[in-house]
This record gives C-alpha cells, structure tokens and sequence, in this order.
C-alpha cells in the first residue's frame, strides 16, 4: 500500500484507521467474517481492468482466454464443495443473485412462500419494501409463539391451501436447522419450485456440520462472504434444467460484465473450503456459537429458541430493560461488533428493537475458542447489566484489545 499513501493519503488514512478498528475489536456480527491474505491478493490484481460480459466461451469481448480459465477454475470448485449439476459464480451479491433467480423462474405477480423478515427471513425474501415483495405476491411463514421454531406441519399447511410457484427455505436471523427434504416433500406435492437461499450457513454446509441442500433443491443461492470466508459476492448453483434459465437471467438479464477479480478471489476461497482444515473451523464455528450461546443464558439472557444449532443466536433484550439499538451502542462502546435486530412478535419497531443478534464466525477465524466465549459472554453482561457505566466500557474495550493482540485477524 506504499502506492496508495503517497499518491492518495487520505483514503490510505482511512483504511489503516479500519484495519486498526478490526484487528483491535471483537467481531460479533453473524453477517461478518475475515478472508485470507491470499483471498484479498486476489482482489486486487489486474484482473479489475477486464471486462467480460458473456461466460466462459461465449463472451462479447476480446482477450478472456485467461478469464475464462479463471471463471472455470471457480465453476468446478464450487460443483466440488457443495455437490452441484450447475454453478454461476457471476452475481455480484447475494440480493441480485436472489432477483435472478426470480427472474429465471418466475412472472410478475406469482405467488411464493416464504420466511417473514421479523421471524429470521431475508429482505429479498419478500419483504414489501424490496422489490421482492413489490413484483411478486409473497406469502409468508412464521415461527410458533410458544418455542420459536417453524413449525414445518403449518408451512405444509399455507402450502397445500395457498399453491405458491416458488418455496423459499432460508433465513437471515434463525439460530435453528432447516428441514430440507420436508420442504422438498411439501413442494413436490404442489409443483413448486424448491429455492434454498443458505447465504449465513453456506460453510457450514462446505465444511460437512450441515445437511447440504444443493442435490436436493432445485436452486440454491449463496453469498461467498459470510461463513464461507470468501470475497463480498454470490453464487447461483441448480439443476441442469434450470441452468440455461439462470445464466440467462444472471446476464443479460440482472447485470453486465462480472467483476473477474472478485470471481478469482471467489475461486481462492472455493479451494480453502476445500481443505480438510476448513471442516475445523466450521465446526469450531457451531462449538463456539454453543458455548457463547450457554453462557449468556447462565447470566439471564433470553435466546430466541432457547439455543442455536449454527453460528448465530438472536437475543430478546426485553427482560434487561433495554432496547437492541442501545444495547449495539454501548457494546461498541466496549470494542464489541453487533447489530441490532428485530425478533419474532416484536412489538418495537425495526429501526430500534428489541432484539440483538450475535454470531461466531470472525471470532472463530481468529482462533479463539470456548474459554474465549466465555470471557466475551462476561464482557456483553457486563456492558448491557451497566448500560451507563462508561468505566466499565472502557475497562472492556481495554481487556477486548488485549485479547484481539492474541488472536490476530489474517491478512492484517
């Protein structure tokens, strides 16, 4: 980066400042993760200056030949991680490759079934303000009042009553496993098309802790950050009879040229989660979120579904007196990364809630293990017990940059 600080400092100011805040604080949004050096090696090549618009063979520009090796090279280790008849790694992210994925398969005004956002859905999964919601008639399944859990005999149910086109299984903030093959059944027996979108679990499926949808579905979509500690970006992956349709809708049909550096860092990342060591981590992941999750409940906090079989958890801040958004605030306060969240029947609004949603990944990243969840579970009741003590938050923060000295982030 020595290019970068004498031609333009103070973009090279600031992101030395970001490093700093990242390597200094804990990272607990479920959302986040940290890529290799290799993985950001990757996206800052030469590789920016291409254009490509087409896919490998078919391109409407000269000079793809090296492209296309790298585009192929992606293709096939993403078939290989998770078993697919089919992958484009074009999608710039995850919301576009979800729109392609409608595209491909659906008309304006269809119906489709799918999580609520205030339940753990996603916003491209219907809400009324995305252009999900705004093309298509979307009905939605909930969690139950009582446990918090889809109740999959109801999804059945809106199903068999509603015959939606599409059923999407997939969620932004559900700590739980999902029933891929009872999805697949329920489709089945409407001729419904079965979309998985797995974008916060898809390396946990890559590395073997859960069950792997993508032989199963007809369309799964993913982006590659997340657990998957790629690049910010996405891929489609489906049937072959689908596979014309998808690319279609990816190019011409949603975007132009594919970001290539991005696609190659997507490639570096596909062959990590090759690894046998990948399997590690995923499970350390998993490990971690459980161990995170038991000790907050010891100091009375209340998880939505009372645990977690993945990486995150959704915390129902209500009996502590207080908000999510403040309860974000001062954790930051203290060097701890989260971000506020609605939960199931919230009757706050969402832009400040009553809930709070942590995850493990970037923590897990790190290095760091079940004894470091139960310092970081000690830190956030600290903090959130003393919503107003500023000496406290600054006795964490002090505590949390002596750990993250510990566990450095890759690449920084």
């Amino acid at each position: 980066m020595d290019t970068l600080k004498t031609k333009d400092y103070e973009v090279f100011e600031a992101i030395q400042k970001e490093m700093k805040r990242q390597s200094e604080g804990i990272e607990l949004i479920a959302s986040e993760n940290y890529v290799s050096k290799s993985v950001l090696e990757a996206m800052g090549t030469v590789l920016t200056n291409k254009y490509s618009e087409g896919y490998p063979g078919k391109r409407y520009y000269e000079g793809n030949i090296i492209i296309d090796e790298i585009e192929n090279l992606a293709i096939e280790r993403a078939k290989s991680l998770f078993s697919a008849e089919h992958v484009n790694i074009q999608p710039l992210s995850g919301s576009p490759a979800n729109a392609a994925v409608y595209l491909a398969t659906l008309n304006p005004g269809d119906k489709v079934l799918g999580l609520s956002l205030d339940h753990g859905g996603h916003l491209s999964h219907g809400h009324p303000v995305n252009f999900s919601g705004i093309l298509f008639d979307f009905i939605k399944y909930e969690v139950e009042k009582n446990n918090y859990l889809i109740d999959m005999d109801k999804v059945e149910e809106i199903a068999l009553k509603e015959k939606p086109k599409m059923i999407i299984a997939g969620f932004s903030a559900y700590s739980r496993a999902l029933d891929w093959k009872r999805f697949k059944n329920i489709a089945t027996k409407i001729d419904a098309i079965t979309f998985a979108d797995i974008s916060h679990i898809a390396g946990l499926i890559a590395g073997k802790q859960i069950e792997n949808p993508v032989p199963l579905f007809d369309i799964v979509s993913t982006t590659t950050h997340k657990t998957l500690r790629g690049p910010r970006g996405a891929i489609i992956m489906c049937k072959q009879k689908y596979a014309q349709s998808i690319d279609k809708a990816v190019f011409p049909g949603m975007q132009g040229g594919p970001h290539d550096h991005i696609n190659a860092a997507k490639a570096v990342a596909f062959k990590e989660a090759l690894q046998p060591e990948f399997v590690n981590y995923a499970n350390q992941v998993i490990v971690n979120a459980k161990k995170l999750c038991n000790e907050l409940q010891n100091y009375g906090f209340n998880i939505i579904s009372g645990g977690t079989d993945n990486h995150l958890m959704l915390i129902d801040l209500s009996n502590k007196n207080i908000t999510g958004k403040k309860a974000t605030h001062i954790l930051e306060l203290g060097g701890i990364s989260t971000n506020m969240n609605m939960i199931p029947y919230d009757k706050r609004s969402p832009m400040d809630p009553s809930g709070l949603r942590i995850g493990t990944p970037a923590v897990t990243t790190r290095g760091m293990k079940e004894k470091e969840m139960v310092v970081i579970a000690r830190w956030i009741k600290d903090i959130i017990d003393n919503p107003n003590n500023t000496d406290i938050q600054k006795k964490v923060k002090s505590e949390v940059k002596e750990l993250c000295s510990v566990y450095k982030v890759p690449g920084i």
